[in-house]
């Protein structure tokens, strides 16, 4: 029993499938939540303790605050008690926005701002020379020395290098007194009524003192500096009147030799998310959006009456073609001319237009001569980019835009100025750019290149940056650089970075729940995570984890076991207590840690169709020229630790190129030289755990397509024809069939001003969708509602006629999601059970044998035991002749590959090379890596096991 001071008791959780169940959690301990995929792990820890302390929070607030927040909705419980704050660390809350990045999301690059802000070195970028500034002692200083007994103009400049013939300008400053200016470097007197040509850039300085520097003038001297400092905004100008010499001073910094001067440097000027630091040219995203012109006339053998412009189409007898025959008739071709033979510079005026009035001769324009200008292809599609454009348009122009790297910043995402202050010889955007574990050697001594001043101010910021690099290394992310963006990380990578800014805030007394945190992680890091979690856990607070990692569970001080199955066989604590006792104890989860259970190796290894594809010089990211081939016919997996290019080779390289072949994938692949063996396959299909639709009405019947033949089994039906019913008549997201009182929701929202929305089922369908009339058509004693409310194991016996229907749903069983209902909302299905039926609708399909299925980590949220059904159904799809390659850290699943690519040898810049490549038995004999060090062991303990 645990102490009743140090515990969290839940009493009668019933959210989702939880069966009413006791739960205690010891405090200021590191729990785990372990079980089958669909068993109530992330009801108990997400929807039930974290919505619970979510709400209590926000019922802290005030009424009028609460009604800007929206209330939480109280979880299905009768009573938590010992709840701390909470926080949650979930694997779904990556953010998209392209100007989120490790650096920002951490805070280490708004630290590196104020850095150098503070205590960076400026330099002029037009000359490289070091910046300067004085005060106006030192200026006066400067001039008595430099120019004694010397006849000298002291000038202030007030127009630098710009258009216009500044008649009131002049006219201002005869009125102050003024006699003379200097512009574009020759004197002039100031004239009534003076202007100079507008369309020319001028610079212009105020001649506000010419004199002799001596030193019984020094007063006179003073005066002028301070009136031109006033005049020149803290700039002034000292020519030597023999010589014409001319020197710059600032109270700013400046560059002795031009006159450029920057602005005091603050933290925003080094922010790519600010106006004042971004790039001006593609406004801090590092990259622009052009137009390709390949994508815009793909083949040029075709002419452009055949259709050769993809975005115009084949000839059409409107303006648009009229006007492009009159571009041709210029150059002497016609719309019927092959687009290779048409000039260069009748392309050009057609892609990117022409101020040229065209003459159209059309006779349907009513006229024999029409004249007009042309603004050009590119300019129409652009225009069609804007935001005020409809999304389908938005969507027809975006298939002509390719990505580019900016080519004012080159990816640096600010502006030149801000790229100019260096500190040791780096500027930031050099320090953004590299690996976490390169920049913590970098910062290491910094100090010893700066200033005593500089290294005074930088103190405290540099121990700031340093304990967070190290937070970040201690979880396993040193291969991740500061400005990769957030949306390109993987669950796991982005929930240990909140990991490490949590413990970054040595907050203490708080709950933090975290959904797998090793998703993406290499059993060499693993330990690492552990480490990080205990060290949050040794700070004073609780931790709980939903887990499935083996290492985690045995290293943990308390293990809840829910199950005993999943879905409505599940939601019962099966097992709670320590990790020691757990393994005594009587559960599937049990079986597999102490060995009585296990994912065998199979008999032996399959050899492939002899086939291949031969994938060149990938160079995209990390990936140093790396050559990889993949053996068709069989099981290929690839491994290699966190960060060593595993998903650039594949997701941003083969994938892509594939996609790009067989679907004209807008999605261009990372940079390769050559690839061989595409014609051995028809097909790509990449199955990941996204879910499968964004709303309630989306359920595995309507995505596996299984719900158009019931629908048509139920129109068939004799009553259904006496009544003349169709097939839209069965669907609730159609009005005829379905309640109109709820739109075919099944419940009612009501708004409750200052209480959660509440959801209750229809009074008039009583949640089962459909109007009275559609619910009286019934086959075998069952209506359309009462079809979607049965399991899969139902429907697999209640249709057991209809094939048609039964080989979709019979393949659903199969993948072990038996449990869930046909009408399931697909918001309520976890990560695993979304991929489990995505594979099981690609099972469903007639396969050719000549299909390649992509899967990053499909062990993500799946236990033991669902490996273990899941690794069947690849091995079904591989004994049909198709390949299935797999992106993978499990070692359950890597033991059983046919082939291992095991990538290296490190991650980030010291990774993206392929270290070694067979079967497993091969690899763990000729070369030891990390992946090979940890596989040994497996293969022995399952040995051990026969």
């Amino acid at each position: 029993m645990i102490d009743n001071e140090n515990k969290i008791e839940v009493y009668g959780a019933r959210v989702h499938n939880l069966k009413n169940i006791d739960v205690e959690i010891p405090r200021n301990s590191f729990t785990i939540i372990t079980g089958l995929s669909g068993s109530g792990k992330s009801s108990l820890a997400f929807d039930t303790i974290f919505a619970e302390g979510q709400r209590r929070y926000i019922e802290t607030f005030s009424s009028y605050a609460r009604n800007f927040l929206g209330n939480m909705e109280r979880p299905d419980v009768d009573k938590i008690t010992g709840l701390s704050p909470v926080i949650s660390i979930e694997q779904k809350t990556t953010n998209k926005n392209p100007r989120s990045t490790v650096g920002t999301t951490t805070e280490i690059y708004d630290f590196l701002r104020l850095l150098y802000a503070r205590a960076g070195e400026a330099y002029s970028y037009l000359t490289g020379e070091k910046m300067v500034k004085y005060t106006e002692e030192q200026i006066l200083d400067l001039i008595q020395e430099k120019y004694q007994g010397k006849k000298t103009y002291i000038l202030s400049p007030l127009v630098r290098n710009r258009k216009g013939h500044y008649k009131e300008l002049f006219e201002q400053v005869r009125k102050k007194g003024y006699l003379t200016v200097r512009v574009d470097g020759e004197l002039r007197e100031i004239l009534r009524g003076m202007k100079l040509d507008r369309y020319k850039n001028h610079s212009i300085e105020l001649v506000v003192d010419k004199l002799v520097v001596s030193e019984k003038d020094e007063r006179r001297l003073k005066d002028s500096v301070r009136i031109a400092m006033k005049q020149g905004d803290g700039l002034i100008m000292v020519q030597n009147a023999d010589t014409g010499e001319v020197r710059h001073f600032s109270r700013t910094l400046m560059d002795p030799k031009t006159g450029l001067s920057y602005s005091e440097p603050a933290p925003h000027n080094f922010s790519f998310n600010s106006p004042q630091g971004a790039c001006p040219k593609c406004k801090g995203l590092g990259f622009t959006n052009v137009i390709d012109k390949e994508k815009i006339i793909p083949n040029p053998d075709l002419s452009i009456y055949q259709g050769g412009i993809v975005p115009l189409g084949k000839y059409k007898n409107t303006m648009i073609f009229w006007q492009i025959e009159a571009i041709c008739d210029k150059y002497g071709v016609n719309l019927k001319t092959p687009l290779k033979d048409v000039p260069d510079e009748a392309l050009d005026d057609i892609l990117n237009g022409t101020d040229e009035r065209l003459n159209i001769k059309n006779e349907a324009l009513g006229h024999s001569n029409y004249s007009l200008s042309f603004a050009g292809l590119i300019r129409y599609i652009e225009m069609q980019q804007q935001s005020d454009s409809s999304s389908q348009a938005q969507k027809w122009a975006g298939q002509f835009v390719k990505t580019e790297i900016c080519s004012e910043c080159h990816g640096q995402r600010i502006n030149r100025e801000a790229l100019y202050y260096r500190i040791n010889g780096k500027n930031i955007a050099e320090l953004a750019e590299m690996d976490i574990a390169d920049l913590y050697k970098w910062l290491d001594g910094v100090e010893n290149y700066m200033s005593l001043k500089q290294a005074q101010i930088a103190r405290e910021i540099l121990k700031e940056i340093r304990t967070r690099l190290e937070f970040l290394i201690d979880v396993g992310l040193e291969y991740l650089s500061l400005n990769r963006a957030s949306a390109t990380l993987s669950g796991g990578e982005s929930q240990r970075i909140r990991l490490a800014t949590q413990i970054g805030s040595q907050l203490v007394n708080v709950l933090y729940i975290l959904d797998e945190p090793s998703i993406g992680l290499h059993q060499r890091d693993n330990t690492r995570l552990i480490q990080s979690l205990k060290q949050l856990r040794d700070t004073g607070n609780s931790i709980i984890v939903v887990e499935h990692d083996k290492e985690m569970m045995l290293e943990a001080d308390y293990v809840i076991d829910l199950g005993p199955r999943a879905g409505r066989l599940g939601g019962n604590v099966v097992f709670a207590g320590t990790p020691s006792e757990m393994l005594k104890s009587d559960t599937l989860t049990a079986a597999y840690l102490n060995g009585k259970q296990e994912i065998s190796v199979p008999e032996k290894r399959r050899q492939g169709n002899g086939k291949a594809i031969v994938l060149k010089g990938a160079t995209g990211n990390n990936l140093k020229n790396v050559t990889a081939r993949f053996p068709l016919g069989c099981f290929i997996c690839v491994t290699g630790v966190s960060g060593s290019g595993k998903s650039s080779l594949i997701n941003g390289t083969l994938q892509p190129i594939i996609s790009k072949q067989f679907y004209r994938s807008v999605k261009d692949p990372l940079p390769y030289k050559s690839i061989e063996g595409l014609e051995y396959i028809d097909k790509i299909v990449n199955v990941d755990q996204s879910p499968l639709g964004r709303t309630p009405r989306s359920n595995p019947a309507t995505y596996t397509g299984v719900f158009s033949d019931i629908r048509n089994v139920f129109v068939d039906l004799p009553e259904a024809k006496i009544r003349g019913y169709k097939a839209g008549r069965f669907s609730f997201n159609v009005a005829g069939g379905r309640c109109e009182v709820c739109g075919g929701n099944g419940y009612k929202t009501i708004e409750m001003n200052f209480l959660p929305d509440v959801l209750v089922p229809c009074e008039e369908c009583h949640g089962k969708r459909y109007n009275r009339e559609t619910l009286e058509v019934r086959f075998k004693g069952k209506s359309i509602a009462d079809v979607l409310d049965m399991t899969i194991n139902q429907a697999v016996e209640f249709f057991d006629s209809i094939p048609a229907i039964l080989n979709k749903i019979k393949v659903l069983q199969d993948v072990g999601l038996g449990y869930i209902k046909l009408g399931q909302p697909s918001t309520t299905l976890s990560g695993g059970e979304s991929q489990r039926v995505k594979l099981a609708t690609e099972l469903s399909k007639k396969d050719t044998g000549k299909t390649l299925y992509v899967l990053d980590e499909p062990t993500t949220g799946l236990h033991f035991e669902d490996i273990r059904v899941l690794m069947a159904v690849l091995n079904r799809l591989v004994d049909k002749g198709n390949t299935v390659l797999v992106i993978e850290h499990n070692l359950d699943v890597i033991k059983c590959a046919d082939y291992i690519i095991d990538m290296g040898p490190e991650g980030g810049q010291s990774g993206g090379k392929i270290l070694v490549e067979g079967t497993p038995e091969d690899i763990c004999k000729k070369k030891n890596t990390y992946t090979t060090h940890y596989l040994k062991n497996e293969l022995k303990n399952s040995e051990k096991n026969k």
